[in-house]
């Protein structure tokens, strides 16, 4: 039997990474492990802290002098969610508000947040058999990936899917603001000196601006199947 594939699912905001990752990882019988969870766990941190804000930024100094306090963990819950705890708090809900979206990208781009959390990824990922979506897992966290995916749609479409989940959550921002969020975030993702959001050169590029979620999942189980009966 060939040891069980590690996949990296990387890409711009609001792609839908989770959502197939978490589709493929059901499929294969595979671990899903959501990078993205874990700097918005620290990012949340970081503001009940008081040390991040969208306007001022992040106060590196306090967030690193107390980075060792935090511990990430994923629970499966009764309803089958694989919900992020921080310090044993489970914060799924919380890290998912427009308010920690304005900040992450501020506690993403320390350099020691980044090491830290890599680290982490590598060791959930250490035995292959796992799904892992964010921004810079087939670049960084596995370089070595069977295989890796390159998400990407129109900043239109993302900030609609985006507006429509808040929207669903009763969390209302209006399109121009979740659209700004989007671009700001990308921004600040791709300039970052460190493990920028960039595609591997052997990433498969998914554009799924009039991609429906059932047929792009098709496509990505097709590449799977493929590597797995190489």
């Amino acid at each position: 039997m060939s040891k069980p594939l590690t996949i990296a699912i990387d890409g711009h905001s609001s792609t839908g990474k989770s959502t197939l990752a978490k589709q493929l990882a059901k499929a294969l019988g595979y671990v899903y492990v959501d990078s993205g969870a874990m700097y918005r766990a620290v990012a949340l941190f970081a503001m009940r802290g008081g040390w991040v804000s969208k306007e001022e930024g992040c106060d590196e100094t306090q967030i690193l002098q107390h980075l060792d306090e935090v511990t990430i963990s994923f629970v499966l819950d009764a309803e089958g969610v694989n919900a992020t705890h921080l310090n044993g708090e489970r914060v799924e809900e919380e890290i998912r508000t427009m308010e920690v979206s304005n900040v992450v990208s501020h506690v993403a781009k320390l350099i020691p947040v980044r090491r830290r959390l890599v680290a982490l990824q590598q060791e959930m990922g250490a035995k292959g058999g796992v799904v892992m979506d964010g921004r810079d897992i087939g670049t960084v966290v596995f370089p070595n990936a069977e295989l890796k995916i390159f998400m990407t749609a129109s900043d239109e479409v993302r900030a609609e899917r985006r507006k429509a989940e808040l929207d669903a959550k009763g969390q209302h921002w209006s399109f121009e603001e979740v659209l700004e969020n989007l671009k700001s975030r990308d921004k600040a993702d791709t300039e970052r000196s460190d493990s920028p959001l960039i595609a591997a050169e052997d990433a498969r590029t998914l554009d799924n601006s009039k991609m429906d979620r059932e047929t792009q999942f098709e496509l990505v189980l097709s590449w799977t199947s493929n590597l797995i009966g190489a």
